[in-house]
Order: structure tokens, then C-alpha cells, then sequence
């Protein structure tokens, strides 16, 4: 049978990542597992599902038991800790084939577990208070708990989301979680057409908004923006962030067709000056309402109106869209547009 880096080779979707690993090198820095006696502490503070602990403690790699698997997660922690604090970063961690996927479950866990010395470093050496990196951490964790609701088994799918998270991008203040980015064209030009200043590539801070981290209600957003703006201003000091945005299928136009004018929902998209919608994100909506893509739409919840809204839509053979807003962070002022023709 082949081992995990002859199988990702083989495989269309991974084998141009395990060049990318095999061009970076070893790591210059120590890359160590927490002890089995020591795991449950870690992984508590991540807020991983109990669950999930005898597995994680029993598949435990290293180099000596599987030498093969400990060369992909040396090199894989290599690319986090490389990148470490850097918008841009290395090649997204991919899904893995069916034929590891399985045995392999937990691989990026373990990357992860691995890179947290590193990550909590970065945020020291910020100032960034402890219970702030805490909380942005244990994103892990609150990604493990949805993949056990909607599979009702222990797994971990959200590879590629992670990394913000443990390069040191992305905070979790009060409801809402901000990410260190940058202006793309299109918001750049958008800003621009306010009137406003702003390049492409200018820094920017990207909304996400976790899953099953209760209403999106409006005074606990003005919270979290107001602490955003004294968190970035504070902690990186070095990059002037003004513009917010957003690329949800929150901001949907279509949503207000179903929900009422008063809901969270549509009061949260008034926040924003349109851009331009991406692409459709019908398997993004579903995960987030109903915990996961592959959903039987006459038989899924439909206990709230957001609920109906969703799977009515998509029975009635019309596609979800993400939309793409911005605004400015309450109390910055840009600088007015004179010469924005690089927008």
C-alpha cells in the first residue's frame, strides 16, 4: 500500500503542494508534539471536543512510527511558521484524496498543534493579551465541533480556513472575527468612486462571522467594530487600516426577499456599500445554516425563517450569491481621493 506522500503525489489536487513542500525544505526550528499526558490541556484550550481526545491522543504521529507522515507535517508547519505574521502566505493546505482522507483525519490538527508554540510567540511579542489569542485559536476547536454536528464523528475539514488563524491574521473580537488583508481591485476601485482614498493593495480588515456563535444583533457588531479599530490601531500600529470588508453570502441582496426589514440579517448588509457579487456559494450558505453541503432539501430543518428561506430558494431552482461590501471603520477617516487613477 503507498504511503501518504506517494498517494498526495499521485493526486491531481495535492501533488503540486507536496512540490511546494519538497522545495521549501526542513524546517531551521524545532517542530514538536505536545506529550500524550500533556494533549488534553492543549486541546482543551483550543476548545476541541472531548470527543475527539482519545483519537487524537491514539493517532499521536512521529518520526519514528511513521516517518512519511512526520516529513509532510514538518514541512507543513514549516510553510505556517515561514509566513508567520505575512498577509500574503504560502500555497492553501488542500483537501486530501478519499484514500487518506480517512486514516489521515486529523493531519492538520496535529500542523496546527504543532505551529501553536509559534503563533502564541507572534502574539506575545505584539502584546496581544492572552485571552484575545485564546479565543482566535480555539476557532480550531469551534471547527471540529461543527464537523461533529453535522457528521456525528470526530474530523476536520477546515485545513485552508485555519491558517489565518495561526499565521497570526485573523482576531476574534466579541461577535465578529477581523482579518488582516489587503484591498483587491475591485473594493479598491469602489472606494475610489466614493471619493475616497485607497490603492489596491492598501491594508484592509475582512469580517468573517463565525457559525453558532449566537445572533448577529446590531449592538453586539457596533461592539466588535468599535474594538477593532482600538485592537488594529493598537497591536500594529505600522498598518493603518480604514476600510472594512465583507464577502459573505450574508450580504446577499437576495436574502430581503424572504426576511423582514427588521431582521439581523438585512440590517447587518445596510452596514455596506455594495461592490461587486463573486461567485454563487450555495455550498457555503448550506454549511452555515445547516451545519453541511450535502443536505436532503425536503427533509432539512425548517424551524426559522432563514432556514425556509434557504431551502425554499434552492428547491425552487435559483442559486445563492455572495455579495461583496465595504465601509469605513467607525472613527477613521480616509483620506479624500485626488490622484486614484493606479485604482
Amino acid at each position: 500500500m503507498p504511503g501518504i506522500i506517494e498517494t498526495l503525489r499521485a493526486d491531481d489536487v495535492t501533488a503540486s503542494w507536496i512540490s511546494y513542500l519538497d522545495e521549501l525544505g526542513p524546517p531551521s526550528f524545532d517542530v514538536d508534539l505536545p506529550e500524550p499526558n500533556a494533549l488534553p490541556a492543549v486541546l482543551r484550550a483550543l476548545d476541541v471536543p472531548d470527543e475527539d481526545f482519545a483519537d487524537l491522543i491514539t493517532m499521536l504521529p512521529s518520526a519514528e512510527r511513521d516517518p512519511d507522515t512526520w516529513w509532510l507535517l514538518t514541512r507543513a508547519t514549516h510553510s505556517l511558521v515561514r509566513h508567520m505574521g505575512t498577509v500574503k502566505g504560502p500555497p492553501e493546505f488542500p483537501k486530501f484524496p478519499t484514500a487518506v482522507s480517512g486514516t489521515h483525519r486529523f493531519f492538520f490538527v496535529y500542523v496546527y498543534l504543532a505551529t501553536l508554540p509559534y503563533v502564541q510567540a507572534y502574539h506575545r511579542d505584539r502584546g496581544i493579551p492572552a485571552a484575545i489569542g485564546r479565543e482566535s485559536l480555539a476557532d480550531l476547536g469551534r471547527s471540529m465541533r461543527e464537523y461533529r454536528l453535522a457528521h456525528g464523528a470526530g474530523g476536520f475539514n477546515d485545513a485552508a480556513w485555519l491558517m489565518f488563524h495561526f499565521r497570526g491574521l485573523l482576531y476574534h473580537l466579541g461577535r465578529l472575527q477581523f482579518e488582516r488583508r489587503r484591498l483587491g481591485r475591485r473594493i479598491a476601485a469602489a472606494v475610489a468612486a466614493a471619493g475616497l482614498g485607497g490603492d489596491t493593495g492598501d491594508p484592509a480588515l475582512g469580517i468573517h462571522i463565525p457559525a453558532l456563535a449566537g445572533a448577529l444583533a446590531p449592538e453586539a457588531c457596533d461592539a466588535s467594530f468599535v474594538d477593532a479599530a482600538g485592537f488594529f490601531a493598537r497591536y500594529f500600529p505600522d498598518e493603518r487600516y480604514e476600510i472594512v470588508v465583507c464577502d459573505s453570502w450574508l450580504l446577499d441582496p437576495q436574502l430581503a426577499e424572504y426576511l423582514p426589514a427588521t431582521s439581523n440579517i438585512i440590517r447587518f448588509q445596510r452596514r455596506f456599500r455594495a461592490a461587486v457579487g463573486p461567485d454563487p456559494v450555495d455550498e457555503w450558505i448550506l454549511r452555515f445554516v445547516f451545519g453541511r453541503a450535502d443536505v436532503d432539501l425536503d427533509t432539512v430543518p425548517q424551524r426559522t425563517t432563514l432556514e425556509r428561506a434557504v431551502a425554499s430558494h434552492l428547491r425552487a431552482g435559483r442559486t445563492w450569491h455572495g455579495g461583496l461590501g465595504w465601509f469605513v471603520l467607525p472613527g477613521r477617516t480616509p483620506r479624500a481621493s485626488t490622484d486614484l487613477q493606479s485604482s
